[in-house]
């Protein structure tokens, strides 16, 4: 059985989720795994997908970047696939498919692994330089802080009944700003006399 594995960082990208749903039900997947999650993210799907393969199956993914962080990941994948008797695809690995059920499959995936990792590394370098040069210019300011911004509201929500959960939701927000709005007004009620 061909088992789909799709994955995007955000839930803003679904249409990217849809293009892959729609192009592993194309190559032939009977079941596919999908999420929403950052590639350094607990990807429950992946898990759900690992278990559920059985010998003979083979995982199907669209790009390796959605199933890997980095060529050390990957071949974490393709150990724990190898010990199910699970194959990997990749739709699309330098324009090929490619399927580490044969020898020159895996060679290929152990090529461009390395490149896409030494491609990753070299671009957050890129970035890193980029930011450390903006700051000496006194040009970089960072993310705005959108949790502070919004503190006072999420106080407001939370004294107005809403749990934690919907407050953060509403305001699209963590748990944990509102949690720390509201442990800020405790602490100021605690010094203010």
């Amino acid at each position: 059985m061909l088992v789909g594995y799709a994955r995007t960082s955000t839930t803003e990208q679904e249409a990217g989720l849809e293009a892959q749903r729609r192009d592993l039900l194309q190559a032939g997947c009977g079941k596919v795994f999908a999420e929403h999650v950052s590639s350094v993210g607990d990807r429950v799907e992946l898990a759900r997908a690992v278990e559920f393969v059985r010998e003979g199956d083979t995982v199907v993914v669209t790009k390796i970047d959605r199933l890997a962080r980095s060529t050390i990941n990957l071949w974490d994948i393709v150990r724990d696939l190898d010990a199910k008797g699970v194959g990997l695809r990749v739709l699309n690995l330098g324009g090929e498919v490619v399927d580490t059920k044969s020898a020159t499959g895996r060679l290929i995936l152990t090529i461009f692994a390395g490149f896409a990792q030494f491609e990753r590394e070299m671009m957050l370098e890129r970035q890193r330089e980029g930011i450390a040069k903006a700051k000496a210019e006194g040009k970089y300011k960072g993310r705005k802080p959108t949790a502070r911004l919004k503190a006072e509201e999420a106080r407001q929500l939370v004294r107005e009944g809403l749990t934690v959960t919907e407050v953060a939701k509403r305001l699209g927000i963590g748990r944990g700003s509102v949690y720390r709005a509201i442990d800020d007004t405790s602490r100021q009620s605690l010094t203010t006399p």
